[in-house]
């Protein structure tokens, strides 16, 4: 099966900034999008960016000018770039990757998600 496996969650002041990464692994044929969901205390899982197979993206209007996703598909490796953070950042960033896996299945892919802390 498919693994998604988050990395570089931490404590933060406001201002400053972090830099997650998530890696893709197992029975992958192709990865079409990628993104990063946050889910924070007493509120609904959001959708704080995506980057498409071809490196189209689009973010949050809460996070705009601040955050960065990138990829690396020769990694199989999607980032997200955290500038300017602040306390309303906080959460759990989850990782999401739509995947064909080898044999044939088109399917959401979800990681085990990373904390992010921003202290003011």
């Amino acid at each position: 099966q498919v693994q998604l496996v988050e990395s570089g969650g931490g404590l933060v002041q406001a201002g400053g900034s972090l830099k997650l990464s998530c890696v893709a692994s197992g029975s992958i044929f192709s990865i079409n999008r990628m993104g990063w969901y946050r889910q924070a205390p007493g509120q609904q899982r959001e959708l704080v960016a995506a980057v498409t197979g071809g490196g189209r993206t689009n973010y949050a209007d809460s996070v705009k000018g601040r955050f960065t996703i990138s990829r690396d598909n020769a990694k199989n490796t999607v980032y997200l770039q955290m500038n300017s953070l602040n306390p309303e950042d906080t959460g759990v960033y989850l990782c999401n990757a739509a995947i064909t896996t080898n044999s044939g299945y088109f399917h959401d892919y979800w990681g085990q998600g990373t904390q992010v802390t921003v202290s003011s």
